[in-house]
């Protein structure tokens, strides 16, 4: 049997763990540079608030309503969904995170646990010792966990924690679950079975595998299929592992400027490696894009992709940020004012075994990137994100009198909470 722990509401309920003032209060988190609205609570729900709509439009569509507006601070949502997971650890026989707010847990012997107590008991526990809500779902396969957990969010009386043990459960959650909700399917091919008269995950399932393989002919969807029918085919090692990686924001603002841009891209490629390491993976090709602001019609437009291929598979900071240099380096062009980067990072495999390169490896220098990779992170745990960065992930910008001022970061969130449990200088006090 397999679980899965969904933070609920995520970003809020972290903004509400040290803010329980806001208990009723209609929250919004916001995307990067205060943009759009990425997450919203229950009330600003009720309230008639969309994801996706600018913030600037918020006064304007409700005026007369109190809601709290929070810039996204990932650095306090990666630390407390952290600990949320460190109490799956020691509670589940085996785990593994699948995103930021949810895990999934694996039962091999079933006879000795009461599972609809012990998801309960979960709850009771996360809810006491971190302070953040969550829904859970139990089932014989990952597709109905997902679908569990949607129930246990949306009604009360499962009193967080929904079980499917029996085929009897498992066909009346599919009559009640739309399409639309599958995990697995996707936007774009619940669109397409609607138009087929497919109205739940019931009238899904009930067609026959053939059918299935000779409508789509993909994978993804006849694997999903036969997890609604019951089977557990979706492989962990799948899920636990990124194929790539991905880090992009818009610009505070346009840029022309080579230099700018090669700071941005240095933030976004030390990410990637981060990310890299924290899931024991290296990557073989390093991507960047770059593009104007497609809504500025009077600007000339320019968009570009390019990829190099490293000569070994790295999670190296230094190396990863100096291949996207290279990569910006031949894509930039003058005369244009963009407004979006982004790194990728693919071709990922584990990070060990890695097939050595013959002529192109220092055992003396790998071994030192290691080393420094491994105290970065170390510090920057330990006293907050971008504690220690790179030289060229400093912005920097001068003054009126031709002063440079250095700072580690341009996205604007001038709505972002503190870190308490990162940072000394956040550190609670009490009067």
């Amino acid at each position: 049997m397999y679980g899965i722990i969904d933070c609920d509401n995520c970003y809020v309920s972290c903004e509400r763990v040290f803010r329980p003032d806001l208990k009723d209060t209609p929250i919004v988190v916001l995307s990067n540079n205060d943009g759009c609205v990425v997450a919203r609570s229950n009330e600003a729900k009720k309230l008639g608030i969309k994801a996706g709509v600018p913030y600037y439009q918020l006064e304007e569509l409700f005026p007369d309503k109190k809601i709290a507006v929070f810039s996204s601070n990932y650095e306090l949502y990666g630390e407390l969904t952290g600990r949320v997971v460190g109490i799956v650890r020691q509670e589940a026989p085996a785990y593994f995170r699948y995103s930021i707010d949810e895990c999934f847990v694996y039962f091999d012997d079933v006879k000795e646990v009461n599972l609809k107590q012990w998801g309960e008991n979960m709850y009771k526990r996360i809810r006491g010792s971190v302070g953040m809500p969550v829904s859970i779902g139990i089932a014989p396969n990952k597709t109905l966990a997902k679908m569990a957990s949607h129930f246990a969010k949306r009604h009360i009386g499962y009193r967080h924690c929904c079980l499917i043990d029996s085929d009897k459960k498992r066909i009346k959650a599919l009559k009640l679950f739309p399409i639309e909700d599958v995990w697995g399917i996707g936007r774009r091919y619940a669109a397409r079975l609607r138009s087929m008269g497919i109205e739940t995950a019931f009238d899904f399932a009930n067609h026959s595998r053939t059918w299935v393989k000779a409508t789509f002919r993909n994978i993804v969807i006849e694997r999903t299929w036969r997890e609604l029918n019951g089977e557990d085919i979706v492989p962990n090692e799948e899920l636990a592992r990124k194929q790539s990686i991905c880090t992009s924001r818009s610009f505070n603002g346009m840029i022309t400027d080579l230099e700018s841009l090669r700071t941005h891209v240095a933030n976004y490629a030390a990410r990637c490696a981060e990310k890299l390491r924290r899931q024991g993976s290296s990557a073989s090709i390093v991507s960047v894009f770059l593009y104007t602001n497609p809504f500025r019609e009077d600007l000339p437009q320019y968009n570009s992709f390019m990829e190099t291929s490293l000569s070994m598979p790295t999670n190296s900071t230094v190396e990863i940020v100096k291949a996207a240099f290279e990569v910006l380096q031949k894509m930039y062009r003058e005369g244009y004012h963009y407004k979006k980067a982004g790194v990728i990072v693919m071709d990922i495999v584990p990070r060990i075994p890695i097939q050595l390169d013959l002529f192109d490896y220092n055992a003396e220098q790998f071994q030192k990137m290691k080393r420094l990779d491994a105290v970065v992170d170390r510090i920057n745990k330990l006293n907050g994100t971008e504690t220690i960065v790179l030289g060229s992930q400093q912005y920097t910008s001068r003054d009126g009198k031709g002063k440079a001022n250095v700072f580690a970061n341009a996205i604007k969130h001038d709505y972002r909470s503190q870190n308490p449990t990162t940072r000394w200088c956040d550190i609670i006090r009490l009067k």
